[in-house]
C-alpha cells in the first residue's frame, strides 16, 4: 500500500522486497525453517484466535479485539494487508487499555533480526513478515493474540500454530481462484486447513451451503467442538438493538458501530469466538466492544481531511476495500439501507487489480448506483487500466468514465451536481490499495 513517510522499518522491508519474490508461494516449509532458526517463537504465544475467510475476517478480528480490550485484556493483533503503513499489521496489546501499533524502532529491529536469521535463503516477504508477527508477539506479553490468515489457510504462513484457542472461518466466496480453486467447496477446504484436531472451531455465516458443508465435515472429522452460525449461535435486530443468542443465553446489545446488517453476523461470530477461546466476556464488555469497534478502510465514512475537502459540498463519502463479488453484495446492501433512510444519488469511484472479478463486483450495484468513475491503482503493475475497467462497468450496465485520479473524479462530480438540491453519496472502493492511497492522500491513515 502507500506509505505516508519512509520509516526505518519501511526501508528494511523495501530491501527485502528487492531481494525476494512478490506475492505468495503457498507452502509451510520455508516459514517452518525460518521459525526454527528463531527459536520457534510461535510456540511461545498467548492463546491464539486464528481467523480465516474470504470476507468478514477483518471485521471479526476487530470485534474480537474490541470485546477483549473492553474486558481489560492485552490483545495482540496481526492483520494483512496494511492500508498505508506496514506498522498496521502489528498491534501490540496493552493491559487495561487499547493496544497500539508497533513503534518504528521495534518493528525495524524485528525485521532485521528475522532477515538475518533467514540468511538470504529463498522465501517470500509475506513469510518474513509473518515470522516478524510471531517474534513480536512472543517477546511482548499479552493475554491473547488474534492472528488473521493472509491467503487461504492450509498453506498460509500463519498456519504453523499447532494448538489455537479457537479457529474461526468466516464467509467464503470466490476469490484468489488461481491459488485456491474455482469452486467454493475447494476454497472452503483450503480455509478449513486452519482447523486443528480437537481444538474449538467457530464457523461464521455462510451464504453458500457447499462451503458450510465442507467446513462442518472437516471440523467433525477432526473431532473439533464446532459452533455454526444459525445453528449454535445467532444474532438479529430487534427494536433497534442487537440480540445475540447461544446455548448459554442471550445478550441484549447496542447495534454494532460498524455499518451494515452483515456486521450483525460478524459481531455474533466474534462473541462466540471469544467464548470458545476460553474467555467469558461480561455483557458490559461486549456492549462496549460493539459500541467502540473500529475497522479502517471498510465502510469507513470520510468526514474530514485534505481529499474530502475537495468533494462537492455536503457530499457523503465512503471508502471500502472490498474487492470481490461477495464483498460487493454486502457493500451494496449497506448503500441501499442508507438510501432508504437518506435518499441520495450513489456515485462509484472504483479501482481494481487484475486478479479480481470486476463485472461480478459491479453487478452487485445494479439498480442502485447512478454512475461509475474508474481510476488506476497508483504504483501497481497489477492494476486494471481505467479504460478497461470502465468497459467492465459498461458490461454490467453502467455509464462509466475513466479518469486518472480520485481528485479528477471529485472535480467532475462537483460539476455534475452543481446547483442540484440533493448532494451525492460517493463510494470509493474495489481495492484495498486504492483505499490505502485515499486515506494517505486524505491525511487520515489508520492509527
Amino acid at each position: 500500500m502507500t506509505a505516508v513517510n519512509v520509516s526505518e522499518a519501511g526501508q528494511e522491508i523495501e530491501k527485502l522486497l528487492a531481494l525476494h519474490p512478490k506475492g505468495f508461494d503457498l507452502s509451510l516449509d520455508r516459514i517452518t525453517r525460518l521459525l526454527a532458526s528463531l527459536g520457534n517463537p510461535q510456540e511461545r504465544l498467548p492463546p491464539v484466535i486464528h481467523v480465516a475467510g474470504t470476507n468478514g475476517k477483518g471485521s471479526v478480528t476487530a470485534f474480537s479485539r474490541a470485546i477483549l480490550e473492553a474486558g481489560g485484556l492485552a490483545v495482540h493483533v496481526h492483520t494483512s494487508p496494511h492500508l498505508v503503513n506496514w506498522h498496521e499489521r502489528y498491534r501490540l496489546g496493552k493491559k487495561g487499555g487499547r493496544g497500539e501499533l508497533v513503534s518504528d524502532p521495534v518493528l525495524a529491529d524485528a525485521v532485521r533480526r528475522v532477515a538475518s536469521a533467514n540468511d538470504g535463503q529463498k522465501i517470500t516477504v509475506f513469510e518474513i513478515l509473518t515470522a516478524v508477527t510471531f517474534l513480536l508477539f512472543a517477546e511482548h506479553p499479552a493475554d491473547v493474540a488474534i492472528i488473521e490468515v493472509g491467503l487461504g489457510g492450509r498453506f498460509d504462513a500463519t498456519n504453523v500454530i499447532r494448538t489455537p484457542a479457537v479457529s474461526v472461518v468466516m464467509p467464503i466466496s470466490l476469490d484468489h481462484q488461481s491459488y485456491l480453486g474455482d469452486r467454493v467447496e475447494l476454497i472452503a477446504a483450503e480455509k478449513a486447513g486452519i482447523m486443528k484436531r480437537g481444538r474449538p472451531v467457530v464457523i461464521g455465516h455462510q451464504e453458500e451451503q457447499a462451503a458450510r458443508d465442507v467446513l462442518v465435515a472437516t471440523a467433525e472429522r477432526l473431532g473439533c467442538p464446532v459452533s455454526v452460525y444459525g445453528q449454535d449461535f445467532m444474532a438479529h435486530e430487534e427494536f433497534g438493538r442487537l440480540v445475540y443468542q447461544d446455548e448459554f443465553g442471550l445478550f441484549d446489545l447496542p447495534l454494532p458501530r460498524l455499518p451494515g446488517r452483515h456486521q450483525y453476523a460478524n459481531a455474533a461470530a466474534a462473541i462466540r469466538a471469544v467464548k470458545a477461546a476460553g474467555f467469558d466476556p461480561a455483557e458490559t464488555a461486549v456492549e462496549t466492544g460493539l459500541a467502540t469497534v473500529e475497522w479502517p478502510g471498510r465502510l469507513q465514512r470520510l468526514t474530514e481531511g485534505r481529499l474530502a475537502a475537495l468533494a462537492t459540498r455536503r457530499a457523503e463519502i465512503w471508502v471500502d476495500g472490498g474487492h470481490n463479488p461477495g464483498a460487493g453484495q454486502v457493500i451494496a446492501e449497506t448503500m441501499a439501507n442508507l438510501e432508504d433512510r437518506d435518499p441520495r444519488p450513489l456515485i462509484l469511484i472504483i479501482g481494481m487489480i487484475n486478479t479480481k472479478d470486476p463485472v461480478g463486483y459491479f453487478n452487485a450495484f445494479k439498480g442502485l448506483a447512478e454512475r461509475v468513475f474508474t481510476v488506476p491503482i497508483r504504483g501497481s503493475d497489477a492494476g486494471i487500466d481505467a479504460v478497461a475497467l470502465a468497459d467492465d462497468a459498461g458490461e454490467a450496465g453502467f455509464e462509466a468514465t475513466p479518469v486518472e485520479t480520485v481528485t479528477e473524479a471529485f472535480g467532475m462530480i462537483s460539476e455534475i451536481f452543481a446547483g442540484e438540491p440533493v448532494p451525492p453519496r460517493i463510494l470509493i472502493g474495489g481495492s484495498l490499495y486504492l483505499v490505502g492511497d485515499v486515506l494517505a492522500d486524505n491525511g487520515t491513515p489508520p492509527r
